[in-house]
């Protein structure tokens, strides 16, 4: 089913706090950099759950300034930056672990979730629509948020956006139906990008030279989002 396409601030929906539940660093400044931006300044309280310190990345800077003993402790001081950048005050690193988070005691980890939802009881949570994000952790991350929020009670339930980019993934749910037009962030945005200094170096986000304004726009002025339908 195509559904269609609409921008996030036309809705009707009262925003006073939003958790994002994400596996890695850096995944934040990809998927909602900008749309959280714009919702912390138009006075929204935003949480940012990090399941891991993405401490297996193969990634250790170009040149290399990290190894695997210290590489933990660089991205973790990424993620303080990255957070900064977008506005997050609130940062939790829940101390799982990097390429394991689908073979984690489902019980500990649906209930680091639920406990959050508990604390927090959020307007909007973002994370990976399961089985259309690529990378094992990500589906596993949005597996696990969409199978606790499923507990709740429907009128319980917050509004669930997600990020989805396989290669099928249009063919699979359709086109996003949540749109958010962030350029007027994408200076946080790019800041949050390149605050993962280890991962991503100006060269590997520019393709070795410099980007105009005009195809950052594009490449980076809006964040697609699938609202996941629990019925």
């Amino acid at each position: 089913m195509i559904m269609e396409e609409k921008t996030i601030m036309n809705t009707n929906l009262s925003v006073q706090h939003i958790l994002a539940v994400l596996p890695h660093p850096d995944d934040e400044s990809f998927v909602a950099a900008g749309t959280l931006a714009k919702y912390i300044a138009e006075g929204a309280q935003v949480t940012f759950a990090c399941l891991t310190l993405g401490e297996m990345g193969r990634n250790m800077g170009i040149p290399p300034f990290a190894n695997r003993v210290t590489l933990p402790a660089i991205r973790k001081v990424e993620l303080e930056d990255s957070c900064r950048a977008i506005g997050i005050q609130d940062l939790r690193m829940l101390g799982f672990h990097d390429k394991m988070i689908e073979f984690e005691d489902r019980e500990l980890l649906d209930g680091a979730i639920m406990a959050l939802l508990q604390e927090l009881n959020p307007d909007i949570v973002i994370t990976f629509y399961p089985g259309y994000s690529v990378h094992p952790d990500h589906d596993a991350t949005g597996a696990a948020v969409v199978r606790t929020i499923g507990q709740l009670a429907e009128e319980e339930r917050p509004v669930v956006l997600c990020s989805a980019f396989s290669s099928n993934h249009e063919q699979m749910i359709g086109r996003a139906d949540v749109t958010v037009d962030v350029t007027a962030f994408l200076a946080s945005k790019m800041a949050s990008i390149q605050a993962h200094r280890s991962q991503f170096q100006a060269a590997e986000l520019v393709g070795n030279r410099v980007l105009t304004q005009e195809e950052i726009i594009s490449r980076y002025g809006t964040e697609q989002f699938w609202t996941y339908r629990f019925s």
